[in-house]
């Protein structure tokens, strides 16, 4: 933990951004990298904007958001990653995607360095294979919006050591976040509990048993949930329920997890919630 000062965040999505915004607010030195500029430019308004809402709120100086923005690099290819300390990876969820970035980190960064995912689905063993180091890689699986949500759930993969598992508990303490370990099964925990009852609202919409602001009013109000499940999917992005729901259909063999028809349209049509305007709900 001592040793490490400079974290690498490959994908500049939302969620890299979030992780990014969170190492930099904790003192780490982040370097940001995607192959997009134009991913890496959105990042740094994304980054502005939420540090300004805690500016705002008194939950951060002025000072101390423009020392995190300093301690904030981007670039756009990962040869800036070579003397990193510690990597988190959040690019687009896709196994092959995955393990072809982790095959070049492996070759990039020292052998010391823990190589880990922010994947919510996709088995660390699988990508952990990819390296010569399946001892330190991990599955790291911030919630979103990850300056806001303190869990982060902790993947141990076959290989995974009790020592890259230590500094990855170290590190979220340091984040002021709560590291809860997961073993490495489909969709791990939140995942495996959370994408049924998202499916099984997807089917009622389908089936005609409630409008999403029916269903979603039932959900809030009746069960206490901070969000309706409809209003959740869209929030997480359709495209990424469906790939989700996939993931624990193929990898545990159930159909009860066979992802709603009604989801694979939408998804086809591109109304993928509010990164296209359009989910369930139109923004």
């Amino acid at each position: 933990m001592t040793n490490i000062r400079t974290i690498g965040v490959v994908g500049a999505g939302t969620m890299g951004n979030g992780i990014a915004q969170v190492f930099a607010q904790a003192g780490y030195g982040v370097r940001l990298v995607d192959v997009a500029q134009p991913m890496l430019d959105r990042a740094r308004t994304s980054i502005d904007k939420s540090l300004a809402k805690f500016v705002e709120k008194g939950k951060l100086t002025a000072a101390d958001r423009d020392a995190t923005l300093a301690r904030l690099t981007t670039y756009s290819g990962l040869d800036a990653l070579a003397d990193a300390d510690y990597i988190v990876e959040a690019i687009v969820e896709n196994a092959d995607a995955k393990r072809e970035l982790f095959g070049r980190l492996d070759t990039l960064t020292r052998p010391d360095v823990i190589l880990s995912s922010n994947t919510s689905s996709i088995s660390i063993t699988l990508i952990g294979a990819a390296t010569k180091r399946p001892e330190k890689v991990l599955g790291m699986h911030f919630m979103n919006p990850v300056p806001l949500m303190t869990l982060v759930e902790l993947i141990r993969g076959q290989a995974t050591s009790d020592d890259s598992m230590r500094v990855a508990v170290e590190l979220c303490t340091t984040l002021g976040k709560n590291g809860v370990e997961a073993a490495d099964y489909p969709g791990f925990i939140a995942n495996r509990v959370l994408m049924p009852m998202l499916n099984e609202a997807f089917f009622a919409v389908m089936e005609g048993v409630g409008t999403p602001e029916a269903i979603d009013a039932v959900m809030k109000g009746g069960m206490n949930h901070p969000m309706g499940p409809l209003a959740l999917a869209d929030f997480i992005g359709l495209d990424i329920c469906l790939a989700i729901l996939n993931v624990l259909h193929d990898g545990l063999g159930d159909p009860k997890y066979r992802p709603c028809p009604l989801l694979r349209r939408m998804v086809a049509a591109g109304q993928l919630g509010r990164k296209t305007g359009h989910g369930f709900y139109t923004y």
